[in-house]
């Protein structure tokens, strides 16, 4: 069995070598401009750690990485219970398993560009639907490019229909493997839905919920083009998430050693909140 499993890794290092060349040549790169300073010509300034201070002591940094927390904090309290109820309400068996599962990741086949440009449109106060309905049916004064809780309301509108579907099909995936004998044992002890739920499809589906949430955890707090596409970061800087507020300095302001910087910590930010995530999901399957 041992040297069946060295013999696999040699089918396997070539593919992991490659994405470590890929990662590690832009991460490289990333450092490489964090501590320095280039007025163009290839010409290079040493500048130690002068960026990471500049970039932790900004407040434009502050309200950024706050907006971005914010954001992916109201997608993980709705995408993830919502997830759940709708895969807990699917059938399990029959003709309608498959047209249920189709319909669930019709969303996610849509690539994030469309999907902003989609309720860009959707959403227009005289022209699009949602914005004529609200408008001119409802009466309400809705308008994104002018109003920020409208641009919030609407971008986490436009995530929720993205994306809950993949906690969806995640979290449907972990109901169907729970075995027939566990609802019979219960039904036998006259158990409640909410017992069964509770004792029974939950922790069975505590694996798959922890991938759910950490997948979209760092979708979600590395969102662009969606909001871009959408808002452009505005009105005014309302919804320029971290993302949107790096690419700006970086392609905007074309000041690369502070985008640099201001990448890495984003980056170790990301990989520090999965790592929690991560650690209190599975605390008591490492105990």
């Amino acid at each position: 069995m041992k040297t069946e499993n060295q013999k696999a890794w040699f089918f396997v290092l070539p593919v992991l070598l490659l994405v470590a060349f890929n990662a590690l040549i832009p991460m490289m790169t990333v450092v490489n401009y964090s501590v320095q300073e280039t007025f163009g010509d290839n010409v290079f300034f040493w500048q130690g750690l002068d960026w990471f201070q500049q970039i932790l002591r900004s407040e434009r940094f502050h309200a950024a990485l706050g907006r971005q927390f914010l954001f992916t904090f109201l997608i993980l309290i709705i995408e993830v219970p919502l997830g759940i109820a709708i895969a807990l309400s699917m059938p399990r068996k029959g003709l309608w398993v498959p047209v249920c599962l189709v319909l669930m990741a019709l969303p996610m086949l849509i690539p994030w560009n469309v999907v902003g440009a989609m309720w860009n449109i959707f959403t227009l106060p005289d022209i699009g639907l949602l914005g004529y309905f609200l408008n001119h049916v409802l009466g309400i004064n809705y308008d994104m490019t002018q109003d920020p809780l409208a641009a919030w309301v609407t971008i986490i509108t436009m995530d929720v229909w993205h994306w809950t579907s993949l906690v969806v099909l995640l979290s449907y995936a972990g109901l169907v493997s729970i075995p027939d004998a566990y609802y019979q044992a219960a039904k036998i002890d006259g158990a409640s839905n909410w017992s069964v739920f509770r004792f029974i499809q939950l922790p069975k589906m505590k694996t798959v919920l922890t991938i759910a949430i950490l997948l979209r955890f760092m979708d979600s707090f590395n969102i662009y083009t969606e909001p871009f596409v959408l808002t452009g970061g505005g009105p005014g800087n309302s919804t320029t998430m971290l993302s949107i507020d790096l690419v700006k300095i970086a392609l905007g302001q074309f000041d690369l050693g502070p985008a640099a910087a201001m990448s890495l910590i984003y980056f170790a930010i990301t990989l520090l909140v999965s790592w929690l995530f991560y650690t209190l999901m599975t605390k008591d399957d490492l105990n």
